[in-house]
Order: C-alpha cells, then structure tokens, then sequence
C-alpha cells in the first residue's frame, strides 16, 4: 500500500470501472466520485464529492470473498480475554437507549440485532431483560445463535418481512461498513421500529486524527482483514444518511486515537504511540475526532 503522490482528484467514469462495487455514492448524492490520495491495494480509495464519504474501490468479487470471514460458526463470539469488556460496552449502549426511551428497564422492548452473526449481543440484550431477535446472512453463524435458542431470521434484512412498527430498539454493530446499499437497510429499519424508537450504530470515523495520521495504513481499510470494509463515513455523512431515511441524530460519541497498529511498529515505540493515543483520547471525544464512532438515532 502506498499514498497517491499525484493526489489525483479527477472524476472517476463509471465506463471505466467494470465490476467495480462503487460507481455512485452509495448514501443517494448525485455527484461524480473522485479518487483520494489514499491508495490500498484494490487501488484509491472514493471520495463522494458532495458528503464526503469514503469507498472502496474493490470489485464486487473481491467484495463478496472477504465478507466470506465471517461465515463461521462462532462468528463474532468474543474471545474469552475480551468477553468481560464486550459486555460492559454492550450493556453501556443499550442501558443509553433505555434512557432515551424514559425506561429504567426493558420488559416488554423488543430489540432487533441486524447483522447478529452468532448471538453474543442477543445474549447480553436478553439478560438485560429485552425480548431479543436478530438477523444473520452467514448461516454458520445464524446457526449457532439459533441452537442458542435466540430467535434468527437467516437472510437479509428486509427478506425477514417483519410488520410495522415490532421492535423498539434496533441495532447494527460494526455493519453499515461492509455495505453497498446503507440507504435501504436504514430505511428497512425506521419501518421496523415503533415511533420514537432508537436505532444504534457504530462504524469507523473516516474524519478521525487516526485516519488523518496513519491513512492507508490504517488496518480499518483493509478489505481483506477486516472481512468487507467498503464504506466509511464521517459523522457528517452518517448525519446525513440518517435524515434521508427520517431519522435524527440524538446521541453521537467517538472514541480512541491511534498512530500506529501494532505490528507495523517496535514494541518500545508502539507502546510510545500507545500513549499519545490515551493523553488524547479526551479531546478526540469532544471533538468528534476518535476513530469508534457511536450513533444514536431516534425515528422521526
């Protein structure tokens, strides 16, 4: 991988692209993509001239082999040294949404995981008391959240046919990144859920100082690694998403700064960076500059 020294920011002609995923932007703007001065090996990363939002320039094979990763049978269960820490953020987001409801407790809210892969955010909501529900495409891990005994529809989205208005609480972790068509799974979910309802996302934050730092080395870019990341959006791009499909924004928070991963750096000088990263943090948070971004959005 390699930065663009040319920067070249001409517009990108869809007759040259062949099966490339991305031809327009993928969030409804009308404006030509332009390439960025960010390259990685499926070439320059797209820029939408008109939201600034980030894509792939990947063709739809090498699309569909990475989001080939996830179809395992554990899926996304964390590890065990990880576990403890997946569940204190998960029950952190969803005691948020309860208080954006004007709930102290669930019962009876039903919440719908998209994207649930084996279960593990089912089972922390069901302890929470919700009635939870997902939505998996890789069958392997469907499987295994349904032998679980958690209710999973396998397919896509709007496949499910759920009814108006069924669910309270939606959720899609680190999901709307591997997207070609966000506008319809945004707009599947505010039919879905009840009025006032919360729909919560996370993704990358392309407008990050991690992104502005590391660029093309940063590993949230790999397509391979990251099993599908094709689309990046900035807290302005996903603002602007989410109004298209009549949501508001009522809560959005980013978290951690990084300069270097791990294994591209010297221990000594990784954990140097590691620091810098942590001294920070705070005011990447208030600036909406960490490199997690946490959307709350409430049905309009």
């Amino acid at each position: 991988m390699h930065v663009d020294k040319n920067d070249d920011r001409s517009s990108v002609s869809a007759t040259i692209s062949g099966d490339r995923l991305f031809d327009r932007c993928p969030l409804g703007c009308r404006d030509d993509l332009q390439t960025s001065a960010i390259t990685l090996t499926e070439g320059p990363l797209l820029r939408c001239t008109m939201c600034g939002q980030l894509l792939s320039s990947c063709t739809r094979g090498q699309y569909e082999l990475a989001l080939k990763k996830w179809d395992t049978s554990n899926g996304t269960i964390p590890e065990v040294q990880s576990a403890a820490r997946f569940q204190q953020v998960t029950e952190r987001r969803l005691r948020c949404a309860l208080r954006l409801l004007g709930r102290l407790s669930p019962p009876p809210l039903r919440l719908l995981d998209v994207g649930c892969s084996s279960g593990a955010l089912l089972a922390v909501a069901s302890r929470l008391g919700f009635s939870p529900s997902g939505v998996e495409i890789a069958s392997k891990a469907a499987e295994t959240a349904q032998r679980a005994g958690f209710e999973v529809f396998c397919g896509l989205l709007h496949e499910a046919r759920f009814a108006d208005e069924s669910f309270d609480v939606v959720t899609a972790f680190e999901l709307i990144e591997h997207l070609n068509a966000p506008l319809s799974l945004l707009s599947e979910c505010h039919r879905i859920l009840k009025s006032e309802g919360v729909f919560i996302v996370n993704t990358p934050n392309a407008a990050s100082w991690t992104v502005g730092v590391m660029r093309e080395c940063w590993d949230g870019f790999n397509l391979s690694s990251m099993g599908g990341h094709v689309s990046f959006f900035s807290p302005q791009s996903l603002a602007n998403l989410a109004g298209q499909c009549g949501f508001r924004v009522e809560r959005l928070e980013t978290r951690r700064v990084r300069f270097a991963e791990s294994h591209q750096v010297s221990p000594v000088v990784y954990r140097v960076l590691k620091v810098m990263g942590e001294v920070l943090s705070i005011p990447a948070s208030l600036l909406n500059k960490g490199h997690d971004m946490l959307a709350f959005l409430r049905k309009m």
